[in-house]
C-alpha cells in the first residue's frame, strides 16, 4: 500500500485504461494518455490512484471512465510505502525501482524511481518520486 504522508496533493480524475484492475492506493503513470497501474519498468508517476477497479465493475471494459488520482503538488512530497527485501537506516538517501504499483523493490536499483526519505521498518518507508508527471497542466474535463 502507499499513501502520501507530506507535503501538499491535489484529487485529479483522467481516463483510465479499460479492462484493468486498479488497486486503491497503488502507484499509477500514463501509457498512451490512460492511467496504468505502475510496475517495475514505469517512470514518470502521476500519483497514487484512490479507488479500486475490478473486473466485476459495470464499466470496467468502458472506453473513457476517469479514475482518481491523488497527485503531488511538489516534488517533495512524501509517500509510506511497503518494500520487498529488507530497508535498513542506511536506505535513506538510496533510490529504488518498483517491484509493483503497491511495492518498492529495495532489492532493484536500475530504474531508480523512488528515493528512501525516512526509515520506519524493514518493510516499510518514506519515499519521494524521482520523476514524476507534473499535473497542473493536465486538462480534466
Amino acid at each position: 500500500m502507499m499513501k502520501w504522508v507530506k507535503g501538499k496533493t491535489i484529487i485529479r480524475q483522467y481516463p483510465r485504461t479499460t479492462s484493468t484492475t486498479f488497486t486503491k492506493n497503488s502507484l499509477v503513470y500514463w501509457v498512451s494518455g490512460l492511467v496504468a497501474p505502475a510496475d517495475s519498468t514505469s517512470g514518470d508517476h502521476i500519483g497514487i490512484c484512490i479507488e479500486d477497479v475490478a473486473s466485476t465493475d459495470a464499466d470496467f471494459a468502458t472506453a473513457g471512465v476517469r479514475i482518481a488520482v491523488e497527485c503531488p503538488v511538489d516534488k517533495q512530497c512524501e509517500f509510506e510505502a511497503d518494500v520487498t527485501g529488507t530497508l535498513v537506516t542506511t536506505s535513506v538517501g538510496v533510490a529504488y525501482d518498483l517491484s509493483s504499483a503497491l511495492l518498492v523493490n529495495q532489492g532493484a536499483t536500475s530504474k531508480l524511481v523512488v528515493t528512501c526519505t525516512k526509515f520506519i521498518t524493514s518493510t516499510k518507508g518514506f519515499f519521494v518520486l524521482n520523476a514524476s508527471y507534473d499535473t497542473h497542466f493536465v486538462v480534466t474535463s
